[in-house]
C-alpha cells in the first residue's frame, strides 16, 4: 500500500480529532489557528461558520508557510456555530454566559452550523456548510444548575456538548449528529475524497 499524502488539521480540538479517527483519518500535524471569532455587524450564524472556517484555514496556511513545512499536505479547518433564529450564541467562558445559553435553548428549536474548509496541496480551496436542526426539552432549574456545575459547557458553541450530559436535553435532531459534535463526518470525508485524498488508506488495517 503506497504512503498517503499528509493531512494537517487547523485545530487542536479533541472532539475533531476523535471524529477524524472514527473515519480512519489521523492528521500528521495540528496547526490550531488563533483568530478573532467576533461576529460582524448583522452577520448571520451560517455565514459566520463558513467565514471562520476559511479564516482558520488561511491562518493555518500562513503558519505552515512560515515554518516551511507540510507544503504538500492537505489542510483542513472547521468552525461550529449555534444559532437561534438570527442570534449567534457564544462559546461561553463564564458560567453566567452558559446559563444564558441554556435559558435561551430551553424548550426551543435551534440550529447548528459547521463550516468546513479544505486546501489541497496545489492551493485550491473547497468549502462546505452543514446545518443540523435540534430541539431541547424544557430544562428544569436543576437541569441547568447541575449542568453548569459540570463545566462541560466551557468553550463549547452554544454552551453545551451533545456528546456528553447535554445529550439528554435533545428531544429532536434532524441532520448530522457529528456536525453538532464539531465536524460533519460524511461531508468532510466527501470533501477530501473529491480532492483525491485516499480516505480508505487506513481502513484495511483497522481493528
Amino acid at each position: 500500500m503506497s504512503a498517503r499524502p499528509q493531512l494537517v488539521l487547523a485545530s487542536g480540538s479533541p472532539r475533531r480529532l476523535a471524529l477524524l479517527a472514527q473515519a480512519g483519518l489521523e492528521p500528521d500535524a495540528l496547526l490550531p489557528a488563533d483568530i478573532d471569532e467576533t461576529p460582524e455587524r448583522g452577520e448571520l450564524p451560517r455565514r459566520l461558520a463558513l467565514r471562520l472556517a476559511r479564516e482558520k484555514l488561511m491562518a493555518a496556511d500562513a503558519r505552515r508557510k512560515a515554518g516551511d513545512q507540510y507544503d504538500e499536505a492537505y489542510l483542513l479547518a472547521a468552525d461550529t456555530v449555534v444559532g437561534v433564529g438570527r442570534r449567534i450564541l457564544p462559546k461561553p467562558e463564564l458560567s453566567e454566559e452558559a446559563a444564558d445559553c441554556l435559558r435561551l435553548l430551553s424548550g426551543r428549536a435551534h440550529r447548528v452550523y459547521t463550516g468546513v474548509a479544505l486546501m489541497t496541496p496545489r492551493g485550491g480551496v473547497r468549502t462546505r456548510l452543514v446545518e443540523t436542526r435540534l430541539r431541547f426539552k424544557r430544562l428544569s432549574r436543576e437541569d441547568m444548575e447541575f449542568y453548569i456545575a459540570s463545566r462541560e459547557w466551557h468553550g463549547k458553541a452554544g454552551g453545551y456538548a451533545i456528546q456528553g450530559l447535554a445529550g439528554s436535553f435533545v428531544i429532536k435532531l434532524v441532520g448530522s449528529y457529528t456536525n453538532v459534535v464539531g465536524l460533519p463526518l460524511a461531508e468532510t470525508v466527501a470533501l477530501l475524497a473529491g480532492e483525491r485524498f485516499p480516505i480508505h488508506h487506513a481502513w484495511a488495517t483497522a481493528e
